[in-house]
């Protein structure tokens, strides 16, 4: 078992939803641990965040969910991210603290270079970011 922090499309109820990838490929349900947050900045990428970890930043919401291994390489294709080959996405370890404890998880930040001339999300939270934005366009669309 290990432990991931999501933020952006894997979070429940997102396109990506963690929960839903598990139940398509046949693995089992990851175990959400809690809501935590990681100091970075995050970016608006059109239909998905990106999050660039950051000691000066702010704190940047996500959940932490205890997984199965073979979860791993499901989410690894999700984020584009494949042994030997430079992708936007990256798979890196931090702290998390979460319910009390500190816990190290996996995540998948970007690097700095690549939000040039991206929108940043000052709040640090994907979900009501996008729900947010999509209202405006929405009214302004007339969708």
């Amino acid at each position: 078992m290990r432990y991931v922090f999501v933020y952006g499309t894997l979070r429940a109820g997102e396109i990506n939803d963690i929960g839903q990838a598990a139940a398509r490929h046949g693995v089992d349900a990851p175990r959400m641990i809690g809501r935590a947050a990681v100091m970075g900045r995050l970016y608006d990428f059109g239909d998905y965040p990106g999050l660039v970890p950051d000691e000066t930043g702010n704190p940047v919401r996500g959940d932490v969910y205890e997984i199965d291994e073979a979860l791993v390489p499901v989410l690894d294709r999700i984020e584009g991210v494949q042994p030997g080959i430079d992708s936007l996405f990256k798979s890196r370890e931090v702290n998390v603290a979460v319910m009390g404890r500190e816990l190290r998880c996996f995540f998948y930040p970007v690097d700095d270079v690549s939000v040039g001339g991206r929108t940043r999300i000052q709040a640090g939270d994907w979900i009501s970011y996008r729900l947010a934005r999509d209202s405006v366009a929405a009214l302004k669309y007339g969708r």
